[in-house]
């Protein structure tokens, strides 16, 4: 995290900034997105999906526009000095309407929280992937969100990396793959690209929507459906999508090792993306 952020669209230094009290039960949500050449990367696309995730979430009561957040997140960068990096959108409540409600109070306030960040170091290894021990419940109200109430993905995350791996697999409650804990997940087998539908309880990426539209572009057939593990015993190669990783190959899954070839649908779809972030204005 960098020594400055946005709190409602007023920029302050950590060590002077005092931020109210937030709802007990994490009613909020967020988004990252990434920063290309002091720009951020599908900007759109997140706030439309922000905006969704917030009404979803009951965040009804939001005072902040699209073209004033832009100008807030674009100064931002410019005082971290941001060229390639990460930033952090939150829309959070802190004004609570459960059990503990303050007194007196009627309305909900909706507060904006901006943070930026450096990039994440690519490993030259890639990636190795494990599967998690934990379920991604479909029938949770929050299936499908990007929460403030991300303990489940934390957790996970953090069971993978005290066994030495990257990321872990999820699975729904009826065994069928549903993502990673922070990021999408595409295979090819025969060269085709295979990636879970959103009804087994996925995210709807930002960079994974993009690498869809990309996959199209460059002629690469796409498959979306509902599968288990089995279908990614036949996978030629495995990749990860966010906007921290962009394209993250998979190199270990298991003890499965996966040699990344010249010309390999993951190369061209990370290379795809690589320029388009060059369009980034």
């Amino acid at each position: 995290m960098h020594s400055r952020f946005i709190h409602n669209n007023d920029l302050l230094g950590v060590t002077k900034a005092r931020v109210e009290a937030v709802s007990l039960y994490g009613r909020g949500v967020f988004t990252t997105l990434a920063v290309h050449h002091h720009q951020p990367f599908l900007w759109s696309e997140h706030w439309a999906r922000l905006l969704g995730h917030a009404a979803r979430v009951g965040l009804d009561k939001i005072e902040f526009d699209e073209t004033s957040v832009r100008a807030s997140l674009a100064r931002l960068i410019e005082a971290n000095k941001v060229k390639e990096g990460r930033a952090r959108l939150t829309l959070m409540t802190t004004t609570e309407s459960g059990v503990w409600r303050v007194k007196d109070t009627d309305d909900c306030k909706t507060d904006l929280l901006i943070l930026t960040g450096d990039a994440r170091a690519a490993s030259e290894d890639g990636l190795a992937l494990t599967i998690s021990p934990y379920r991604v419940n479909t029938l949770s109200p929050l299936v499908g969100i990007k929460s403030i109430n991300y303990l489940d993905h934390i957790l996970a995350w953090e069971e993978a990396r005290a066994r030495d791996f990257d990321e872990a697999l999820t699975l729904n409650e009826r065994g069928e793959i549903v993502s990673t804990t922070m990021a999408n997940i595409f295979w090819v087998t025969d060269g085709t690209l295979h990636t879970p539908a959103l009804t087994a309880g996925a995210l709807a990426g930002t960079t994974r929507a993009c690498i869809k539209e990309l996959a199209a572009t460059l002629s690469i057939p796409l498959v979306e459906g509902v599968y288990d593990l089995s279908d990614l015993g036949d996978a030629d190669e495995i990749f990860l999508t966010s906007a921290g990783h962009g394209v993250g190959i998979v190199t270990t899954f298991d003890f499965h090792r996966y040699t990344v070839a010249v010309g390999s649908v993951a190369l061209r779809l990370r290379e795809a993306l690589r320029q388009l972030t060059l369009q980034t204005d």
